[in-house]
């Protein structure tokens, strides 16, 4: 890099001087012919001059003074700066050392030591990318590419030729990496004065520097500067910060005829050569600053001094720690955007019509907004965003390392009454409540959902994205594939399915030694175990890594399961309603080998590994999840797992993607996390555990997270509390509870109601007494969650054919039997606008301290968990057990499972065992006609009477009013 900065001043009176070289400034006589390419300063005694040449003034007479130590005060001060700065980085980051990746072409490596010099002073990595001195446009893009994507690197420099740095190439570096400002966003930034996230052009930055030291910044203000042969992006780059700073620029061709006017006329020349270019000492007025940038761009000069006149690195060396500081403060930057960021939420506008029109008409009524957008408003960077299309994305889960100290804000859960046939809203009030808390309050709020299985939504329930004007949009995109996760868990449950039966055939066919030389051969003359093989030999006590060494008992126990067919408990899944796949054979081919057993089909998210997905809280702890679930019993009765199957590690590859949160948004514009689907009926029934983790990280200390448990309190609630609560350590602040006037009525004694019948009298109809009585629900779930120290909230969901004195009934008792409060709502109609009132209410509780406490010890008696549940939840008399599930309990506590907590698998349409019996019945004797374990899960689950774990299609399935228009791709009919 080669800079000259030539004073020229009136008094002419100086012999010529040549100097040794020992600053890098060489004082030169006026007569002595300046060229372009020479880095020289002559400073002489300057004579006042005239109004018109005014500028000659300016810069003052050093005579007898070096310009090294004005070079090295600059540096000095760049490097000190860069130090404390990036020593206030490590104090926050330790470990953290900011890189600097330098491309270039060919070996030329005399910027890179002066670059490297640089940062080894301040403390920095520069890396050196060396490419071809022939290579293509694309082989630059290819690594400028890659390294916009290390997160190792927080700068690249192009040192390319110019003829290099075409558009593509400039603008394929991220503007956030950009270390010379080159792309176009950057020059833009520097072009409109705004430089507080791009970056300027070092060697304009030192252009810049060395005349604001020679001079103060108002002095600089009016005086003209001439720009010869400068262009590009470095053109435009000088001449925006120059003018910023107050001075007038103009720009001149080598070429041009009137460029021994334009330098006359200058105060400043800043000049680029390309080849030997003379600018005649006659052209320089007095006191003129002259600037060339022929080596500052790495250009290669035969002749670029004159009479001997050694190079001057000092400008290199000034644009080198310029460069640095960006550096630092790229990574300040990133530092920065680590940090929480303050929403910017901005919800779209709602315009509720009436009568209200159907969901899917309202979700297509509204635009979304780019889920890009909706992240960036709450907080998200880009590289923790992954999109599936415009409208949902995943969630990285390194969210949660970059906020660890970010404090969690306030825990909301809506859990309902007893459920019925009609509905009780729990999923719109939870889009309601959020869509109110910020929408119309502002407050930061994050909805947490599970995702819907294909089984209702083709079978007799429909969508799960809520309804009306509270809703998840686009409400197809909710209730269909979303991003696949079920899928996933469906391909992964069935490879372990398909694993057992193989291994069973196999084992069956082969002796030791073949099976063995099967499980462990030899590849290219080498034979060695894989990591899960040296598991298992570890955990059956083989201390040996050598294959060939094992002897024929340790042979026989390695290879064989020994899985009885008889004891085997894990199923094949489909996400459908398929009431024929209950009890199936398998094996009847004649390839099998008269190797038939009986087996069954579950639901998709009945599988153990929907129950895992929830309740994980990442990779590491899935991956060791996944192998610890039991799949069926050895002929001596020993538990076999996945690990021991060998598939843990398929597993939790097919599971990678699943495991991060859906982001969606609300119909008013609030963002939604949709993760995972477990039934609560035969599972634990709630969204998942790192979605809640997420959310609440992203609410900020004063947001709120609202996340919803399925079916009745009694089981989706007391599971949030007793498993999800214990797998989280986190805690809930406050619970809604959601109740309507038309299922109090059903749980009061009304009559039954049947899919497509106009509901009967009672239910439209004002009954005061059928409401009261049916309230006895209501009450018992107040105590239940009261049994948890957790204050309680609430929320009527109104319907049309509420009246005002029921609405009135329905809070009024509620109020009585210990809730905080009791608010009517009317989001389905309304929106957020609707549910203002209880969000309120729900603001004010939660802001309350409560007393969290689980309802058993996980050291208490299986049994005891059971009859704890079964008499303090459902109201039970006591427990009985059948033989077999005492056998199964006995046998799980001889296994070391006894300390796992309970995951009650019942009716959800009633407290106790009975789906008919609604309202609160008391003094009845719960059924336990079997208990089995999800291990990987972490529970145990009592089956309760007769629980089926694959539903069945009604006679008239959602199915027949589910289209689509070929033309418009729209799908019609789901609701």
């Amino acid at each position: 890099m080669k800079l000259s900065v030539a004073f020229r001043h009136a008094h002419r009176s100086h012999p010529n001087i040549r100097r040794p070289r020992t600053t890098g400034i060489t004082v030169l006589s006026p007569e002595s012919r300046f060229k372009a390419g020479s880095c020289t300063v002559s400073h002489q005694p300057a004579r006042k001059v005239s109004s018109s040449s005014e500028t000659g003034a300016i810069f003052k007479s050093h005579a007898r003074k070096r310009d090294g130590p004005m070079y090295e005060g600059a540096i000095s001060d760049i490097i000190q700066r860069s130090r404390e700065e990036l020593r206030a980085i490590g104090e926050i980051h330790p470990g953290l050392k900011p890189t600097l990746a330098i491309i270039q072409a060919g070996e030329d490596d005399n910027l890179l030591e002066m670059n490297k010099k640089m940062a080894g002073k301040i403390g920095l990595n520069v890396i050196q990318m060396c490419l071809p001195r022939q290579c293509t446009e694309d082989e630059v893009i290819e690594e400028i590419l890659r390294l916009n994507e290390d997160s190792r690197v927080h700068c690249v420099f192009l040192n390319l030729p110019h003829s290099f740095l075409s558009s593509a190439v400039r603008n394929a570096i991220k503007p956030q990496k950009d270390v010379d400002g080159v792309c176009d966003l950057n020059i833009g930034r520097v072009a409109l004065g705004d430089q507080r996230e791009g970056f300027t052009s070092p060697v304009a930055e030192a252009v810049l520097e060395l005349l604001t030291r020679q001079v103060s910044d108002a002095l600089l203000v009016g005086k003209m500067t001439l720009l010869v042969g400068v262009e590009g992006h470095l053109k435009v780059a000088l001449q925006c910060l120059l003018q910023n700073n107050g001075m007038m620029v103009q720009t001149c061709e080598w070429h041009s005829e009137t460029l021994e006017k334009q330098v006359i006329e200058s105060d400043v020349v800043v000049m680029l050569e390309t080849g030997l270019k003379c600018l005649p000492p006659t052209w320089l007025r007095p006191g003129v600053a002259v600037i060339n940038l022929g080596f500052a761009l790495g250009r290669e000069h035969t002749d670029s001094w004159y009479d001997g006149v050694e190079t001057d690195s000092s400008f290199v060396s000034l644009s080198a720690a310029l460069r640095m500081q960006h550096v630092v403060m790229s990574c300040r930057r990133w530092m920065q955007a680590q940090q929480y960021q303050p929403w910017r939420l901005r919800p779209l506008k709602l315009q509720p019509l009436s009568p209200v029109p159907s969901d899917i008409e309202i979700s297509r009524s509204q635009t979304p907004k780019p889920i890009a957008q909706l992240a960036e408003e709450i907080g998200l960077l880009p590289e923790e965003l992954e999109a599936y299309g415009t409208t949902k994305a995943k969630v990285h889960l390194s969210l949660l390392d970059r906020l660890p100290h970010q404090p969690d804000g306030k825990y909301v859960l809506v859990a309902g009454i007893t459920p019925t046939p009609l509905g009780e809203g729990k999923s719109t009030v939870t889009i309601g409540l959020v869509q109110a808390l910020s929408a119309h309050l502002k407050l930061n709020a994050f909805a947490c959902l599970r995702q819907p299985s294909q089984g209702p939504t083709f079978g007799v329930k429909g969508g799960a994205a809520g309804g009306g004007y509270a809703q998840v949009i686009p409400m197809e995109e909710f209730n269909l594939h979303l991003t696949g996760d079920i899928h996933a868990i469906t391909a992964a449950n069935n490879l372990v399915a398909a694993a057992i039966d193989a291994r069973i055939l196999h084992e069956a066919t082969q002796s030791d030694k073949a099976l063995y030389n099967r499980l462990v051969p030899s590849v290219n003359g080498v034979r060695c175990f894989s990591p899960i093989q040296l598991r298992r030999l570890q955990r059956l006590g083989i201390n040996k890594s050598d294959p060939d060494a094992l002897t024929p008992q340790e042979v026989n126990s390695f290879a064989r399961l020994d899985l009885d067919p008889e004891k085997v408990t894990w199923q094949r899944v489909v996400d459908t309603n398929d009431r024929f796949l209950r009890k199936i054979t398998v094996g009847q081919a004649n390839t099998e080998k008269g190797h038939a057993r009986q087996t069954q089909f579950d639901i998709a998210v009945a599988s153990e590994i929907m129950a895992i997905l929830a309740l994980t809280d990442g990779l590491a702890d899935m991956r060791a999840r996944l192998g610890r679930m039991v799949i069926g019993s050895s002929r001596n009765g020993q538990p076999i797992t996945t690990d021991d199957l060998g598939v843990t590690g398929a597993l939790a590859v097919l599971m990678k993607d699943a495991i991060k949160p859906t982001l969606m948004q609300t119909v008013e514009g609030t963002p939604v996390f949709v993760h995972a689907g477990p039934f609560a009926n035969i599972a634990h029934g709630n969204s998942s555990v790192l979605a809640d983790k997420l959310a609440l990280k992203l609410v900020g200390k004063e947001g709120y997270v609202v996340t919803e448990a399925g079916f009745g309190a009694d089981i989706g609630m007391e599971k949030f509390f007793n498993i999800k609560c214990r797998t989280s350590g986190l805690r809930p602040d406050v619970v809604v509870l959601v109740a309507t006037v038309r299922a109090l009525k059903m749980h009061g004694g009304g009559p039954n109601v049947t899919a497509g019948v106009p509901l009967p009298k009672e239910y439209v109809d004002e009954n005061l007494q059928l409401v009261a009585e049916g309230c006895s629900n209501l009450k018992k779930q107040i105590q239940n969650a009261h049994l948890f120290g957790i204050p309680v909230v609430v929320a009527l969901n109104v319907f049309i054919t509420d009246t005002q004195s029921e609405i009135d009934l329905v809070c009024r008792i509620a109020e009585d039997s210990g809730a905080s409060a009791a608010v009517p709502c009317n989001h389905w109609s309304r929106g957020g606008r609707g549910s203002v009132e209880l969000a309120h209410a729900v603001k004010e509780v939660a802001s309350r301290e409560s007393h969290f406490r689980f309802l058993y010890s996980l050291q208490d008696p299986i049994v005891e968990k059971i009859r704890t549940i079964a008499q303090k939840i459902y109201g039970a008399a006591d427990i009985e057990l059948s033989p077999e599930a005492q056998a199964k309990i006995d046998y799980y506590n001889q296994q070391g499972f006894g300390a796992l907590p309970i995951c009650m698998a019942k009716t959800h349409l009633s407290l106790s065992h009975m789906p008919e019996k609604k309202g609160a019945p008391t003094g009845f004797v719960l059924p336990i006609r079997d208990v089995r374990a999800s291990i990987g899960a972490g529970f145990i689950y009592p089956l309760v009477g007769t629980m089926s774990t694959m539903p069945g299609l009604p006679t008239r399935p959602c199915f027949y009013d589910i289209d689509l228009d070929p033309v418009t791709e729209e799908i019609k009919g789901l609701f």
